[in-house]
């Protein structure tokens, strides 16, 4: 199940893997491309995406009903066509962009949404493919990203089983072998209550995969929630401030809510830790806190021990409590004074 991107491992026992979404919050300047960048490094993440296409290489500018955006809190009343050329990353950025990430310590990769886009990537050498949710269905492009033999991380979104599982089989026979599914609700902005992040899980049963959440709720909590039900990859769409607008911006994180997942990432994977029974560490100072047996009376050599001379109590230097019954009658080996802590030795 565990894979490799560069020279970071991406599965169970590895840390999250966390990636910084740029998509068209950069508003079509570099600057604010590479000043997200700065922000993703500040925080902490692994990785940032970018996505590759054009308007033209998605859609048609046509303004038929068909082209049309309908059902959006944020993108109605726009065509496909405009929409996309709002959104898109100019192609002669990328490369840059590229670069500007690695020379910091970064992933770089993206998203391609045609097979012209995966010609373009594969030139630039990314070391991982992103397959959007809404591209799950795209049988050829799976095929040519496929046949790259790199590792692929898909978003199912909207995808059924029957389609989740012929992606993969497509994928897989096209050449890939390390792949992740992401488990997705394609809703801009999607509602926690929608998140059913319980299918994380799944994934991974039915699968054998490495699983993890792109996540377009606000705030941060729902990802945090995910890393206790096995995520491994964490996706946010990431923008310098919301208030400057953007097609992506009203769900994605500003700098200081990515620190602050980052953050509470790093906290939730450490406390979940492995399996362990038995004290920690850091519990030590606190065994004598436990109860013990004690003697509660003066008692002489030789005499009975009762229910009275001897009590379970705390602190925790005497001996345990379930050794209680079994030397209630026992005689004392020596004397014992009230207050001291019982040991085995002084038991006839």
């Amino acid at each position: 199940m565990e894979f490799t991107i560069g020279k970071r491992k991406i599965g169970p026992g590895q840390p999250v893997f966390v990636i910084a979404e740029i998509s068209g919050n950069h508003n079509q300047s570099i600057d604010r491309a590479k000043k997200i960048i700065d922000a993703a490094v500040t925080a902490g993440v692994d990785a940032v995406k970018l996505q590759t296409y054009t308007p033209d290489t998605m859609t048609i500018d046509s303004d038929k009903e068909y082209f049309k955006v309908k059902d959006s809190k944020l993108w109605a009343g726009k065509t496909l066509y405009e929409l996309y050329s709002q959104a898109y990353t100019p192609w002669e950025w990328q490369p840059e962009l590229k670069q500007y990430a690695e020379k910091q310590g970064l992933i770089f990769f993206s998203t391609p949404f045609d097979t012209t886009a995966v010609d373009f990537l594969e030139k630039m050498k990314v070391e991982v493919y992103k397959v959007a949710s809404f591209e799950v269905v795209d049988i050829p492009l799976l095929k040519k990203i496929g046949q790259t033999k790199k590792p692929v991380i898909i978003s199912r979104g909207m995808a059924s089983l029957e389609e989740t599982e012929l992606a993969l089989k497509t994928l897989r026979d096209s050449g890939a072998r390390d792949i992740a599914i992401l488990h997705c609700v394609s809703a801009y902005p999607a509602e926690p209550k929608n998140m059913n992040l319980a299918t994380i899980p799944d994934i991974i049963e039915r699968f054998g995969v490495v699983a993890g959440l792109s996540d377009h709720t606000l705030g941060t909590s729902v990802a945090v929630a995910s890393i206790g039900l096995g995520a491994r990859i964490i996706e946010k769409h990431v923008t310098l401030s919301r208030t400057d607008g953007g097609p992506d911006a009203a769900f994605s994180l500003e700098p200081d809510e990515l620190t602050h997942l980052v953050e509470q990432i790093r906290i939730a994977e450490a406390a979940i830790g492995r399996p362990h029974w038995g004290s920690d560490l850091s519990e030590a100072s606190n065994h004598s806190l436990r109860r013990s047996i004690f003697a509660v009376a003066d008692i002489k050599k030789g005499e009975e021990l009762t229910r009275v001379n001897i009590r379970v109590i705390r602190p925790g230097h005497g001996v345990a409590p379930r050794y209680y019954d079994t030397i209630i009658g026992k005689k004392a080996a020596i004397n014992i004074e009230r207050g001291e802590p019982l040991s085995l030795d002084m038991i006839v």
